[in-house]
């Protein structure tokens, strides 16, 4: 077995931007770890156009996007270990793995990336009541069945959760011959993307319904249909409201989960807004050489933005794996997420390890018109900036001079919606 001074452990678009842009910062000895029989991760069956817009400036699909970095990949003859699980990442970076070919197998690199993506939320979270018929799907699960099985998972079809999968699954379903009722989405508005609710569902005359939650499911051995009520400010259905609606199929797109069961087997500090890791401007977590990039640090609304993350990642893991010694001082400036503001992205930084542009991800915790992005350093507004619209479902970027924190005491950094 080689010895790698990085190993990334996923084969999606976050693996792979990270390991491709470690091999141009100098670095050699890189393994990607995939537990699929092909790199490319979710984007294989994410077969609609759309992808590559702000990267390539031109539409792709999820396919061709990831086949663009999986040719680069061979190309610098970048090592994959495909069909391979990793079973344990303990906290001083010791991998435990498991494939038909080497069986169990311990790694011990300098650096490790995190890039194992997210997983979708279960209907055992939603709590509905109602029996356990056949046609009950998670969103992601009835795509790949029709996009990589060739299967159809029915012909009336109810979706809860108006996030951009649910929007696109609305439209190939109709594509593919079947009657999509409606889409039911719990909060005031909209998760997804603005072009994927006028693209997928307007352009098709399908009715989004905002307020309104699945409060029964209907059905013994297949669904018969689900009963759609109204809910409240405090999210309880209200009474009276409720109505059903014949289907044989409910699809879920009730959010996703950054998948992180190996970061906490390391201790990693994860966020409780993110569900994902807390990181510095370095993407590294809170254990010295572990990075994370893409949906397993957030869930992203755009691909391009998982690329171009990663490879800040793959960067700062390869500059790390040449100088694994290098110690940076304590003090954090924290960013922290004021009014109106769900998270940020990095949590915190390191004046010493910061870039002198740093991009800095956010997104708004509920639809707002008019409002003004302002940043703070302690109480000092270094920007405010007038945005038109601003809605959860899209995330938005602010840029971080250095010059602006270099040789300052700031304790924090703020960003706030302000009128």
């Amino acid at each position: 077995m080689k010895d790698y001074n990085i190993v990334i452990i996923g084969g999606g678009p976050a693996g792979l931007a990270a390991a491709l842009s470690a091999y141009e910062n100098g670095e050699r000895k890189i393994l990607i770890v995939e537990r699929d029989n092909v790199l490319g991760g979710i984007l294989n069956q994410c077969i609609h156009n759309g992808f590559g817009l702000h990267r390539f400036k031109e539409e792709l699909t999820g396919p061709e996007y990831a086949q663009r970095f999986i040719d680069e990949v061979k190309e610098k003859n970048i090592d994959v270990m495909l069909n391979t699980m990793v079973m344990d990442l303990a906290e001083d970076k010791t991998i435990t793995l498991m494939n038909k070919v080497n069986g169990i197998f311990i790694l011990k690199p300098k650096s490790v990336v995190l890039a194992m993506g997210c997983r979708e939320r279960p209907r055992g979270a939603l709590n509905t009541p109602g029996s356990r018929p056949s046609g009950v799907y998670s969103a992601g699960t009835a795509q790949k069945l029709i996009n990589l099985d060739g299967l159809m998972p029915g012909k009336k079809v109810v979706i809860l959760g108006s996030g951009d999968i649910g929007l696109i699954m609305a439209r190939r379903m109709t594509l593919e011959g079947a009657e999509v009722k409606c889409v039911a989405e719990l909060m005031p508005f909209s998760g997804g993307l603005k072009r994927n609710i006028v693209q997928c569902l307007d352009d098709y005359n399908i009715p989004l319904y905002f307020s309104t939650t699945v409060s029964r499911i209907v059905g013994k051995d297949r669904l018969e249909g689900v009963y759609l009520a109204k809910v409240d400010e405090q999210m309880k259905i209200i009474e009276g409201s409720e109505e059903f609606v014949e289907c044989d199929t409910l699809l879920l797109s009730v959010g996703l989960i950054p998948e992180n069961e190996l970061s906490r087997e390391a201790n990693i500090d994860i966020d409780p807004k993110t569900k994902g890791p807390r990181v510095s401007d370095r993407l590294m977590t809170s254990v010295d050489g572990v990075f994370a990039a893409g949906n397993v640090l957030h869930v992203h609304d755009l691909v391009d933005y998982v690329s171009e993350e990663a490879e800040q990642a793959g960067k700062n893991a390869a500059i790390y794996a040449k100088d694994t010694n290098k110690k940076l001082s304590d003090k954090k400036i924290n960013i922290l997420a004021g009014k109106s503001i769900n998270y940020t992205m990095p949590q915190y930084i390191n004046e010493e390890s910061m870039p002198d542009l740093l991009t800095v991800r956010f997104r708004v915790n509920n639809i707002y018109q008019g409002k003004s992005i302002s940043v703070y350093l302690d109480d000092d507004r270094i920007l405010h900036r007038k945005k038109k619209a601003l809605a959860p479902g899209e995330m938005q970027t602010i840029i971080l001079k250095k010059s602006d924190i270099s040789g300052k005491d700031i304790e924090k950094i703020e960003i706030r919606l302000e009128d």
